[in-house]
């Protein structure tokens, strides 16, 4: 773990040294020799609809678009009232809310991404829709993980699908979803932006993982210190004993009572 811990720290930015670029998920099952170092992002497969087993799992040089909107049929609001005369005027309620939706799978995959992160439900009519077209797609996203994922591989987070475009979509060298454990785990390599790197601690009983997790944090800390300073300061009382040291040879170059006092502060 020490070696691993080492060059976690070595991949950050080396002026900041930020701390949330060190992702640490936690996979319950196998050995905690099992562990391993990812240089880039990791996050665990969110929940996603019937289609995405066609998906493409492995994209090199992927586009990333980051949304923060829904790509869904949403139900309406129990007290939403619409007053239609006739059947035909149903049918254009109900085509314009599949328009919308069109509209905003269309504009995404105009924009050339080919991997869809949002932090909203990305529904089943989408999740099929970006199948078709050889994208990969990831709804509910956790917020902390898109960040990282925006920080390292550029781009920003699009609340709007009208602003696609080079500068706000991300990138990096290589996306895959892998199994790992009894989860599968989507990975971003060769992040350009940032310098970011994720630990996948794997162990058998919770309270186990949580607390090698926390020495993990410990040992991150002492890392990250001895970098932006290194001096080294020494332990177990050798500072007291160097103290008391020097005030008994000071003390003896003293005459009279004080000699005994500055002879005492140094015991």
């Amino acid at each position: 773990f020490s070696k691993m811990v080492v060059d976690a720290v070595m991949m950050l930015d080396e002026s900041t040294l930020p701390l949330n670029m060190i992702g640490i998920k936690k996979v319950q099952g196998g050995a905690l020799e099992d562990t391993v170092l990812v240089p880039g992002v990791a996050f665990k497969k969110t929940f996603s609809y019937a289609g995405f087993e066609m998906q493409k799992k492995v994209y090199k040089n992927p586009k990333i678009a980051m949304l923060n909107i829904e790509l869904e049929l949403k139900a309406e609001k129990e007290n939403a009232e619409v007053r239609l005369d006739n059947v035909e005027e149903y049918q254009k309620v109900v085509d314009a809310e599949w328009n919308i939706l069109y509209d905003k799978l269309d504009r995404i995959q105009k924009s050339g991404a080919t991997v869809v992160l949002s932090k909203l439900p990305i529904g089943d009519v989408a999740t099929q829709y970006f199948a078709d077209r050889d994208m990969f797609c990831a709804g509910r996203v956790p917020d902390g993980d898109l960040q990282r994922t925006m920080k390292a591989c550029g781009g920003s987070i699009q609340s709007t699908v009208h602003d696609l475009n080079d500068e706000t979509l991300g990138t990096c060298e290589t996306f895959e979803e892998k199994q790992v454990g009894g989860e599968r785990f989507n990975f971003f390599y060769g992040c350009p932006k940032s310098k970011t790197c994720t630990i996948i601690l794997r162990g058998g009983a919770e309270q186990f993982m949580e607390e090698t997790e926390r020495s993990l944090h410990d040992a991150i800390m002492i890392v990250r210190r001895a970098m932006k300073n290194d001096s080294v300061v020494a332990g177990g009382g050798a500072i007291d004993m160097e103290l008391s040291k020097y005030l008994r040879n000071y003390s003896r170059t003293i005459a009279g009572k004080e000699q005994l006092i500055i002879g005492a502060m140094a015991k």
